[in-house]
């Protein structure tokens, strides 16, 4: 990441940690290992959205590398294919990490996805090309996306939930804030580079050598973030867990994080849903939309996608501080009622067509996303108590990505290549915005409380 939350404090092998208290107990955490623990998760954030930028903005070279075909059509079509694989395999990942997390630990599951994360791409950078070892190249790619998507799977609830279980009650959405800014940090990063490797390189040079680079990059980052995270403790919540086990923690079976659980889930799937369908629909899809369907120069769409993404850098720890003060609940209906009611003037504007309109339009959608991107990771963990919130988090989160957020861009040109209305990706994500305001409308108010199943963690100063 390019930045983090607070300066880092200094390596300390004497730093006290977590210490099991009797349920009910207040466990107050020390503010160092806080700040660890959520750069920590920050990082592998982003470096799944490092890989998702560059493998968004490389797919052309990608095809020409990877698929025999002459069709650039085909070639792409291919690349992205091999891309949406890794959705598929997301859920199973989450059934097996989730589960795991919540009996041997959230630390060392979140160690397993990093290394996963960082050799899957690092892999990719390494895999000849067709013209070298034929069909097995393509074979590869796949393979290399399957384990990136698996490993996926356990990150971001894991993440999440270890930034909630560290956090003290009254700052649990401004640290949990952190999280969504290493997503648009490593995007950023990853499309940036691109752009500016496409800029500096010949086309034959980033077909030959070029479009590795950005892929082996994951290498150094994934020790980095290994690093981070093996330095961590347990968070105090699961500390708990254990010390009220006794002994080793027994199995949850996957049927009762699911059944057991299947109020919290659905309201899991609705928040994820407008999360998701909205953050796709204006980070991968409108580059797309502004390119193919309005005929919008490539350059300027990206560049324009990228200043919107900083400007919610920008102002996305202040929106978690924001959750902290007035809740979570009346930020998410903000959010909704936004795009309610303001998915058909900003997308009028986009369709405007010169900068200033199009940026006003992308501008006002990503500040509405906001509302999502600084809330989640503090108000998903919440609706789950602590022996089952792992397990639970991740399947309600990977199966809501893998069905609405991640065929957000397919099913919306699908529906105007259907009816031939341009203004379907507004209709789209008013429809979304529908489904999240009734999972706000059922949600509990968790700002400023304990999370289900934990003692109170107020903050140590």
């Amino acid at each position: 990441m390019s930045a983090a939350p607070v300066a880092a404090a200094p390596p300390s092998r004497t730093s006290p940690a977590p210490v099991p208290r009797a349920a009910g107990a207040p466990t107050a955490t020390d503010p160092a290992l806080v700040r660890r623990a959520v750069k920590a998760a920050a990082l592998g954030n982003a470096m799944e959205w490092f890989d998702f930028g560059v493998y968004s903005y490389i797919a052309v070279t990608l095809g020409k590398v990877f698929f025999p075909s002459g069709n650039p059509t085909a070639q792409l079509l291919s690349t992205f294919g091999a891309f949406a694989a890794a959705f598929l395999v997301r859920p199973l990942g989450g059934m097996v990490f989730g589960p795991l997390g919540d009996r041997v630990g959230r630390q060392k599951v979140l160690a397993v996805t990093m290394i996963m994360m960082a050799a899957g791409t690092f892999a990719i950078g390494l895999i000849p090309s067709y013209a070298t070892i034929g069909v097995w190249a393509p074979v590869l790619l796949l393979a290399a996306r399957l384990v990136q998507g698996f490993s996926t799977g356990g990150e971001y609830a894991g993440a999440s939930t270890f930034i909630a279980e560290y956090a003290p009650d009254k700052r649990r959405g401004f640290l949990g804030s952190w999280l969504e800014f290493g997503t648009l940090a490593g995007y950023i990063g990853g499309a940036g580079l691109v752009t500016l490797m496409t800029a500096l390189l010949s086309d034959g040079d980033l077909m030959s050598w070029g479009w590795r680079i950005p892929f082996l990059i994951a290498g150094p980052m994934g020790i980095v973030g290994l690093y981070l995270r093996m330095r961590l403790e347990e968070t105090p919540a699961f500390a708990a867990e254990v010390a009220k086990a006794e002994t080793a923690r027994p199995k949850v079976p996957l049927r009762e994080m699911v059944t057991g659980q299947w109020r919290a889930l659905l309201l899991c799937v609705g928040l994820v849903l407008v999360f998701n369908v909205t953050d796709y629909m204006l980070l991968s899809y409108m580059p797309s939309y502004l390119t193919s369907e309005l005929e919008y120069d490539e350059t300027h769409g990206l560049l324009v996608v990228l200043g919107v993404m900083a400007l919610m850098m920008v102002v996305q720890p202040f929106a978690g501080a924001l959750t902290d003060r007035v809740g979570r609940r009346p930020v998410i209906a903000a959010g909704c009622a936004g795009f309610l009611l303001l998915s058909v003037p900003a997308l009028l504007l986009i369709r405007e067509g010169s900068l200033l309109a199009v940026a006003l339009g992308m501008g006002a959608l990503g500040m509405l996303l906001v509302c999502f991107t600084a809330s989640m990771p503090s108000a998903l963990p919440a609706l789950f108590p602590t022996r089952v919130r792992y397990g639970s988090l991740s399947i309600g989160f990977n199966v809501s990505v893998s069905l609405f957020g991640g065929t957000t861009p397919l099913v919306v040109t699908a529906l105007i290549g259907a009816t031939g209305d341009m203004m379907m990706p507004a209709y789209y994500m008013m429809a979304a915005a529908l489904v999240g305001g009734v999972a706000v409308w059922f949600m509990t108010e968790s700002a400023g409380r304990p999370l289900p199943g934990s003692a109170p963690a107020p903050e140590r100063h």
